[in-house]
C-alpha cells in the first residue's frame, strides 16, 4: 500500500481504516511485533507519521492456539455459517473459563465443534458477543472469525438489534407493560453483586417488559433489555418488587417454587447476519424444566 495524502497521519489510524475488522489495539500489536513496515523497516513507534509516498507493508501471522483443551459436549445448534454460529445454551454452562470454572465452558465445546476455528484478535478462539449468566438458558451468538464478531458487536453497541427474554416473577407489576430506566453499578458492599446506583453514579439501562400471562401468585413477562449491562434483568426487575423466580441474589433466599435455577430465558434475538441488509429472528423455545414450572402453577380468570 502507498500512502498518497498530502497531510501526515499516525501509521495505527491509517491501518485502522485500511482494515476497518481489525481492532487499532490489536493493528499496535502488529506493529510492536514487527509486522508492519514502513519503506522495508519497521516504524519506531505505533504513532509514527506516514508522508506521502510511503510504502506500507502489513503482515497477519496465523492465529495462536488457545491454550485450552478442546471437550465434545453436546450443543443445541440453531444456526450455523461460515461466519456464526447460533446456540441455544442450556442452564448451568457457564460462557467463558474463570476461577472455578477451568473446564466443561461453553468456548470449551465450542473449540470441540469448530476445530479449525479462524480466531479473534490473532488468537484461536471463538468470539463471544454477548454475554448469558450461568443459570440463564437461551440463545447465544458466538462470531468464527474477526470481520463477523466486529459485525455483530456494532450492532450490540449501537442497538440496532433486538434481544428478547421471557421472565417468571414473583408478584405482579403495577402497569400491564412498563419501562424501567435505572442507572447500575457494582454492589459496594457486594463486589459480587449490581445494584441500582445514585444518581448520577453508574451506567445507564434501560429495560422494557410486558404481562404475557397473570398467574395467581406470579407473573410471566417478556423483557426487552434495550441496553445490556451486567445483571440488568435482575437487578431491573428486583428494584420494582417484581423479583425472578428462583433468583437467590436478587429475589427471595427460598424459591417461591420447587426450581434449581433463575426463571430467565433468552427466547429471541433479531440481528442483522454478517454481509445481510435485513435481519433474521432466531427462537429458542421454553426448556422442559421451566415448562414443568409453568405446568404447577395456578392462571388468574
Amino acid at each position: 500500500m502507498v500512502f498518497d495524502d498530502f497531510s501526515e497521519e499516525r501509521i495505527d489510524k491509517y491501518l485502522t481504516a485500511q482494515f476497518p475488522d481489525v481492532s487499532r489495539s490489536q493493528i499496535r500489536r502488529l506493529i510492536n511485533e514487527g509486522h508492519v513496515l514502513i519503506n522495508g523497516i519497521p516504524p519506531r513507534k505505533s504513532g509514527q507519521l506516514l508522508e506521502k509516498g510511503d510504502r506500507v507493508e502489513i503482515t497477519f501471522p496465523p492465529p495462536i492456539p488457545l491454550d485450552l483443551i478442546a471437550e465434545d459436549i453436546p450443543l443445541e445448534i440453531i444456526h450455523e455459517d461460515k461466519n456464526v454460529l447460533v446456540i441455544n445454551k442450556p442452564a448451568g454452562m457457564v460462557v467463558h473459563p474463570a476461577a472455578g470454572h477451568h473446564a466443561g465452558t461453553l468456548v470449551h465445546a465450542i473449540l470441540a465443534h469448530v476445530p479449525d476455528l479462524e480466531g479473534i484478535g490473532g488468537v484461536q478462539r471463538p468470539g463471544i458477543v454477548h454475554r448469558l449468566d450461568k443459570d440463564t438458558s437461551g440463545i447465544i451468538m458466538v462470531a468464527k472469525n474477526q470481520a463477523a464478531h466486529v459485525w455483530l458487536q456494532r450492532q450490540f453497541k449501537s442497538r440496532d438489534m433486538d434481544k428478547i427474554y421471557l421472565a417468571l416473577v414473583d408478584g405482579h407489576p403495577t402497569t400491564s407493560e412498563g419501562r424501567i430506566i435505572a442507572p447500575i453499578y457494582r454492589d459496594r458492599s457486594n463486589r459480587q453483586k449490581m445494584a441500582i446506583a445514585p444518581e448520577g453514579k453508574g451506567k445507564y439501562a434501560e429495560t422494557d417488559y410486558e404481562v404475557i400471562r397473570n398467574y395467581h401468585s406470579h407473573t410471566m413477562l417478556r423483557v426487552h433489555p434495550v441496553t445490556g449491562r451486567t445483571h440488568q434483568i435482575r437487578v431491573h426487575l428486583s428494584s420494582i418488587r417484581i423479583p425472578i423466580v428462583g433468583d437467590k441474589i436478587y429475589g427471595l433466599k427460598n424459591p417461591s417454587v420447587p426450581i434449581g435455577r433463575h426463571f430467565l430465558h433468552a427466547a429471541e434475538i433479531d440481528i442483522r447476519l454478517p454481509g445481510e441488509k435485513q435481519r433474521t429472528k432466531f427462537r429458542a423455545e421454553l426448556p422442559p424444566e421451566l415448562e414443568l414450572v409453568l405446568d404447577g402453577l395456578i392462571k388468574e380468570d
